[in-house]
């Protein structure tokens, strides 16, 4: 049985190969819309885009959505995430479409 990873993974469009190990990434797309927030990031997210995911959309798991989003400001999905750096933010209604949840 393969193994299946939640849609709010980012894996969960890479598959398993031999229900062994995750098989080269295959990133998920984070479409832009027009409801897309530019937003700068605060002292209180610096590094911390769990916290921001949580508060924003109910579920730190999402964490990996804003590196998704925005890939030319964020390469690393944590150490960029920092005060300062502006970046655009999904809508959740957009994005829970996006990803089927």
């Amino acid at each position: 049985m393969a193994t299946v990873y939640s849609a709010t993974s980012p894996y969960y469009s890479t598959s398993v190969v031999n229900n062994l190990y995750l098989d080269v990434m295959q990133n998920r797309s984070v479409p832009y819309n027009a409801t897309d927030v530019y937003w700068e990031i605060t002292l209180t997210y610096n590094m911390r885009p769990d916290l921001l995911a949580y508060d924003l959309y109910g579920d730190s798991r999402l964490w990996w959505v804003f590196a998704q989003r925005n890939p030319n400001r964020l390469k690393d999905p944590v150490f960029d995430f920092v005060q300062g750096i502006s970046i655009y933010i999904p809508d959740i209604t957009n994005l829970k479409t996006a990803l089927g949840i």
